[in-house]
């Protein structure tokens, strides 16, 4: 499988990339930065860089596309942080699902957080004061990652939405729970090497299409 990876660079892009070329995958690594990747990932075969700025769009339509050979998957796990655009997400998902559906390419896997709820889901009360911490202290996260969800569901890819509760720098244990009806509290996390293999295995296996899932460590 060809899969280009938004974020590639981030502290979930990383071992995503990683893992993705272990388990036999082709990766085109979109990064703004080169030197955000480690000599192995930049130096293997297996791994094509596209350097853009997913927000204004720059070269998305090339990490998707190539030279004439889109790639067969697309995964963002971009996330926001403090000199960055409130509605990264959401921007930089339009790009990406135009680019997608210019070149028809139909499987889209983004990685969010777990305050992102379905209408009428079931919420623990650990999980409600989580959902209000963050409406006080990241709002502008929360609703960039809805609008970008928005926008993914109202698309016509076969998608699927990570929801992750806090992530952690933990090493891949490959033991994690997962599912549309998961409970989560305020002391469940999980590895970013875990979710990185989750999102391989949804590729793989084609779970969780037009689904939401929630994921935390076992």
């Amino acid at each position: 499988m060809k899969i280009a990876v938004f974020g590639a660079t981030g502290r979930t892009g990383h071992p995503l990339v990683e893992q993705a070329v272990e388990r036999g995958h082709e990766v085109v690594a979109f990064v703004r930065d080169t030197t955000g990747l480690s000599s192995s990932v930049r130096n293997d075969d297996r791994v094509s860089i596209v350097e853009g700025d997913a927000y204004t769009g720059a070269d998305v339509e090339r990490a998707i596309a190539g030279d004439g050979d889109p790639v067969d998957a697309v995964v963002s796990v971009l996330a926001q942080n403090a000199e960055g655009p409130d509605d990264l997400l959401t921007e930089a998902g339009r790009h990406m699902l135009a680019a997608m559906d210019k070149h028809s390419v139909d499987r889209f896997v983004t990685l969010v957080g777990a305050g992102v709820r379905e209408e009428g889901e079931s919420v623990s009360l650990g999980g409600r004061m989580m959902g209000v911490l963050l409406k006080l202290l990241a709002r502008s996260v929360l609703e960039d990652a809805r609008d970008q969800v928005e926008l993914v569901r109202d698309s016509d890819t076969r998608w699927t939405v990570v929801r992750g509760p806090r992530l952690t720098e933990d090493a891949h244990t490959g033991e994690f729970r997962h599912g549309t009806d998961l409970s989560l509290g305020m002391r469940d996390t999980v590895g970013r090497a875990n979710v990185a293999a989750f999102i391989l295995d949804c590729l793989e296996d084609d779970l969780y299409v037009h689904e939401m899932p929630k994921i935390a460590d076992a």
